[in-house]
């Protein structure tokens, strides 16, 4: 607020309090190491002054109003400049404002140059007239808190939207010039009578396709964030955990149990592909187990649909739980392939399903396991 323009709220409520308590001066004042400085003020041209001078600095000594009736016979102020020299102080009245927290951060007061005494209810109208200065400073600091979050939002998004345009062009070319280069085999093994190869050619095909599929939604969701919430299809959820787990490197001793039962879910298909790759690949990633377990649970609740995935691998370390989500946080640990994380996976996780209106959350026991539960809300941005 220090050196800030003037505003219509903090020159109304001063000019409030001067004419309630019919002073000529009235002023918000803020404190620093050095200086008081006026927010507001009436009946006075300094923007100003040291900090040894100002009344103020006493006012905030307290919770209550400090009144001096007349500064001339009160040792502390009688020799001040403000005193004997412009304006000529001679009665103050004082509410320091102290915000939530307990600092003091100057003081709404009143000023007369002759002697004068406040009534109870003039008294009382100051220190209400302090809370609403405190309120405005208040809403000026969340303005503030908010505005800053959202550029580093805005900041934060742009790189992501770039990121991913590239990553997925990047990812793109080769995969083209690989479903190219299969089709081109497949017609040649065709030709040769080589069944068994073409059917493991055909089986590249089919996956580089799904691949370039999701590529290219990948690219559309970029460019178009809330797509994520308008196109939602209605699928199969097995069917598509059975795609995901297609694109997935599984290792022979690693079993996934799908839901038992059917289920029908309308969403966006892509997101929680995305959700799915990301929680199985960690699952698969930090499984030290001889056999490996992952278990997807589902159930249908109402307004959203209830996921799990539980995994007996290495665990996670209660003191880590909340740090897991947050944006690059990496646990210095090491996976099953000697590599370690990038701290994106879970921080996109989170954000994908924040997206679809839902909630996620971890419980894990270091050496037993780990098991991630999520909801998503249905029609999610459609009601």
């Amino acid at each position: 607020m220090l050196d800030t323009l003037p505003e219509s709220d903090f020159e109304e409520l001063t000019l409030l309090a001067s004419e309630i308590c019919q002073t000529p001066i009235a002023l918000i004042s803020l404190l620093d190491d050095k200086r008081q400085w006026f927010k507001s003020i009436v009946g006075f041209d300094a923007k100003e002054t040291p900090k040894e001078q100002a009344f103020c600095a006493h006012a905030i000594m307290g919770n209550e109003v400090m009144v001096v009736p007349d500064a001339r016979k009160d040792a502390r102020f009688a020799s001040n400049p403000l005193v004997t020299d412009s304006p000529n102080v001679v009665f103050y009245a004082g509410v320091p404002l102290i915000n939530a927290e307990g600092y003091a951060l100057g003081s709404l007061c009143v000023i007369d140059t002759e002697p004068k005494e406040l009534s109870a209810q003039q008294l009382g109208a100051l220190k209400t007239l302090g809370k609403q200065v405190l309120a405005q400073f208040e809403l000026r600091r969340k303005l503030a808190n908010l505005q800053r979050a959202n550029d580093a939002l805005l900041e934060t998004n742009a790189f992501i939207q770039k990121f991913a345009t590239t990553a997925a062009h990047d990812i793109k070319n080769p995969l083209s010039s690989m479903l190219l280069t299969s089709q081109a085999m497949h017609m040649r093994l065709v030709r040769s009578g080589d069944d068994k190869s073409r059917g493991l050619a055909e089986i590249n095909i089919a996956s580089t396709k799904k691949l370039l599929k999701m590529v290219d939604e990948m690219l559309e969701y970029s460019s178009a964030p809330a797509l994520l919430l308008t196109n939602q299809k209605c699928i199969d959820l097995n069917t598509l955990l059975r795609n995901v787990i297609g694109l997935i490197n599984l290792p022979a001793k690693l079993q996934i149990n799908l839901p038992a039962a059917k289920a029908a879910i309308t969403c966006s298909a892509v997101a929680l592909e995305q959700i799915f790759i990301n929680l199985l690949t960690n699952a698969i990633r930090y499984n030290d187990k001889a056999e490996g377990i992952i278990s997807i649970k589902f159930l249908d609740e109402g307004n959203h649909y209830h996921f799990k995935v539980i995994d007996n691998g290495m665990g996670i370390a209660e003191k880590n739980l909340e740090r897991i989500f947050q944006n690059e946080v990496t646990l210095n640990v090491v996976d099953k392939f000697n590599k370690k994380g990038t701290g994106v996976g879970l921080y996109t996780v989170k954000a994908l399903v924040e997206k679809l209106e839902g909630v996620i959350s971890v419980k894990s026991k270091v050496g037993s396991g780990t098991t991630f539960e999520f909801t998503i809300r249905k029609n999610a941005g459609l009601s």
